[in-house]
This record gives structure tokens, C-alpha cells and sequence, in this order.
């Protein structure tokens, strides 16, 4: 009998401990989740129902246009077109001038000065510098950097096919470091201008200049950047930066993109030991295209101007103005007689707006308020004392700045 009960209880107790090994192992068994199951969320069947019954399209899952895989065999294996295309109007330009010097050093001396008076024998001697330009029209006008031209008694141009001619300036415009040449114009060769809103980072650059004076070289790189401002090197900045190399001489050159449009006018470059570094940058045609055409029209560029000197604003001068955003700028004076002054604007208000657009930065402000017609009567918002006030003003017209007032 006992063996009998004893053959019955193994199987039953075989059968609780493998139940019990098979629920440690797989607790959902018993209708509970894991520490794993538990970290996922159960997803709310109402919710997804509910979507499930929307017909409004807007708040469906976007649809995404998968791009291609990217084919790299699809670049030019040269650029000998786009060259051939941009090059022939890209000249070099040899500027000279004559500057007068004491035949001797004792001659700056008082004591012989005296006996010598306004009479004191003089010599001349010529200084030269080079640089590169851009042909931009048929009638003969060229594009280059102010300071190539900068105090320039002569101007002698040359082109790729050999011709040499001297030019006259008609117009320069120190404040974004440009300045129009024209040439005699016969059968000349013209680049074409392409738009620079349209540059993209990444886009293949080409510079062609003049550089160390060797003869007229190309350079090639990528777009690196758009829009670099803050440099210090022009009133108004809106460079294309790139990794061309740009050298010395390469200034007033051309960077055209790959098929040999004009891409920007090439000004600067940030080095160290004076020799390209990878850093360099260009004015955008756009910019170049309408300061040509104000200066053609007027002989000068014509710029709205609000008479006042704005700086940025901080953390620790938006706190002292009770504000929260560092929106705005800071006026930080007011010209006499200025459009500013007519308004009663002051020193210590805070500019918030022009036109119903808020101003973040102070150079973007300053290029806003360039690109206004004088005469035109602006709404502004400013804050004084605590209090938001809005006033209207009329634009005047930006007075032409100096060599040393535009930098």
C-alpha cells in the first residue's frame, strides 16, 4: 500500500517543482510582466483607435522622400570649362602711385630745416601693389577691392590675351571694400554673375587672381561658409568663406563655381604667417552686383542711415533694462541734427524693432537700415525707462565714411 501511494506522490511532486522552474522562467504565465516587460510602456488602445478614426490628414505620420544613394561618380573629372569660361575676365590690375621723400634723414631735422624752409630738396618715388579684378559688363567696367586701388595715381590693367590698358576709377565704396574700374571696351570678354543667395556649403569654388604677382593662377576649394560676419574687416559683412587658397595679389579676383559663373569677389584671408591658411573670403556677387549699379548710376552707393551708433546687446544689459530676451540693440549715440535726433532717439534706449522686423544683431541691424531709401519714414519700437514706445522716423542718407571710418 505504501508503495502504491509513494509511485502516485513522485509524479506529483515532479510536476509542482517544474511548474514552479517554468513560472521563475516565464512570469507573463501568470498574467505579470518582467522588470524588461515593465520598462516598455503598454500602449494606450483607445489612443491608437482614436487616430486610427482621424480622416485629417495634417495629423497623419509626415511622408519622406528617401533620397538615392549618393553617386560621386557624377563630378567633372576637370574644370578646364568652367576656367576657359570665367578666366579671359579676370585681368590684373598694377595700381601706382607717387609719394615725395627727403633726399636725406637729417633733412626731417629742425636745425636744417630752418635754413632750408619749404624749399628742401625732395625725391619721388613710385610705389606699386597688384591685385586681380573682374570684368563684369561689355562696356567696360571691372570689378575690384577699394584697397587695391586705395591712393592710386595710376591704374594699368591687364588682360589674359595680352592686352594692357590703363583704367579710371569711377567709383569706390570703402565701407564693403569695393570699388569700379572701367577700360577701354572693345571686344572685351564678361563674366557672368551667378545668384550667391543660391551658394551652398559644399559647393565647388574656384579662385583666379593674381597672386605674388606670378601671372593669373586658379585655386580650387569648397564653399566652407556663408554668411561670416563679425571680422572687423568691412562695415558691412555678408563674406562666402572658402577653402581656395588665396594669396596675396589674388584680391579683387574671381570665385566662380563650377561652371564658371561668378560666385563672389575675393577680399581677404585669415592667416597667420601672411600665406593661405584655408581661410578665406569673398564678397557675394549680389553685393558686388548692386554696388556696381549704384556706383554706375550715382558714382557712389546710397545708403539709408539713421544717425545713430547701435552696440549688442548682453545678459548683463538686458538685466539692467528689465528685459527677459536679449532681443534688441543698444543705442549708444545719437549724431546732432541725425535723423535719430530729430526723433528724440537717445543714448541708453533700447532699439526693438524697424518696421515691424525685432533686431537681434547690431551689424545685421546696421545692413537693414543700409538697404532703407532715405526719405522713408520707419515705424520703430524702443524701450526707455522700462517703458515700450513707438515712434516713426524719416531715413536719411548714410554720409560717405572715410578709408579709416570703414574699417
Amino acid at each position: 500500500m505504501r508503495r502504491s501511494l509513494m509511485s502516485l506522490v513522485w509524479p506529483i511532486i515532479s510536476g509542482i517543482l517544474l511548474a514552479i522552474v517554468l513560472l521563475n522562467a516565464f512570469p507573463q504565465l501568470m498574467g505579470e510582466r518582467s522588470a524588461d516587460d515593465a520598462a516598455t510602456p503598454v500602449p494606450d488602445t483607445s489612443a491608437v483607435r482614436a487616430i486610427a478614426e482621424r480622416t485629417d490628414t495634417a495629423e497623419r505620420a509626415p511622408e519622406v522622400v528617401e533620397a538615392a544613394p549618393l553617386n560621386r561618380s557624377q563630378g567633372p573629372a576637370s574644370y578646364a570649362s568652367a576656367v576657359n569660361k570665367a578666366a579671359p575676365a579676370v585681368v590684373n590690375i598694377y595700381s601706382s602711385r607717387m609719394v615725395e621723400r627727403s633726399e636725406h634723414p637729417l633733412m626731417s631735422d629742425p636745425f636744417f630745416q630752418q635754413f632750408f624752409g619749404k624749399d628742401m630738396p625732395q625725391r619721388q618715388r613710385m610705389l606699386s601693389s597688384l591685385g586681380s579684378g573682374v570684368i563684369v559688363s561689355a562696356e567696360g567696367y571691372v570689378l575690384t577691392n577699394n584697397h587695391v586701388i586705395r591712393d592710386a595715381d595710376e591704374i594699368q590693367v591687364a588682360l589674359r590675351d595680352g592686352r594692357e590698358t590703363l583704367a579710371k576709377v569711377v567709383g569706390t565704396d570703402p565701407e564693403s571694400d569695393l570699388a569700379v574700374l572701367k577700360i577701354p571696351s572693345e571686344n572685351l570678354p564678361v563674366i557672368q554673375l551667378s545668384d550667391s543667395e543660391q551658394v551652398a556649403i559644399g559647393d565647388v569654388g574656384l579662385a583666379i587672381g593674381n597672386p605674388f604677382g606670378v601671372g593669373q593662377t586658379v585655386t580650387m576649394g569648397i564653399i566652407s561658409a556663408t554668411g561670416r560676419n563679425h571680422l572687423g574687416l568691412n562695415a558691412y559683412e555678408d563674406f562666402i568663406q572658402t577653402d581656395a587658397a588665396i594669396n596675396p595679389g589674388n584680391s579683387g579676383g574671381a570665385l566662380v563655381n563650377a561652371e564658371g559663373a561668378l560666385v563672389g569677389i575675393n577680399t581677404a584671408i585669415f592667416s597667420r604667417s601672411g600665406g593661405s591658411q584655408g581661410i578665406g573670403f569673398a564678397i557675394p556677387a549680389n553685393l558686388a552686383h548692386q554696388v556696381l549699379d549704384q556706383i554706375v548710376a550715382h558714382g557712389r552707393v546710397i545708403r539709408g542711415w539713421l544717425g545713430i551708433d547701435v552696440q549688442a546687446m548682453t545678459p548683463d544689459l538686458a538685466s539692467s533694462f528689465g528685459l527677459k530676451t536679449l532681443t534688441g540693440v543698444v543705442i549708444a549715440s545719437v549724431v546732432p541734427d541725425g535723423p535719430g535726433d530729430k526723433a528724440d532717439l537717445q543714448p541708453g534706449d533700447v532699439l526693438m524693432s524697424i518696421d515691424g522686423e525685432p533686431i537681434i544683431d547690431a551689424r545685421e541691424a546696421m545692413a537693414d537700415i543700409a538697404e532703407i531709401s532715405p526719405g522713408t519714414k520707419l515705424p520703430i519700437t524702443i524701450v526707455r525707462d522700462g517703458e515700450k514706445r513707438e515712434i516713426t522716423l524719416t531715413a536719411g542718407e548714410r554720409p560717405v565714411a572715410s578709408e579709416s571710418e570703414a574699417q
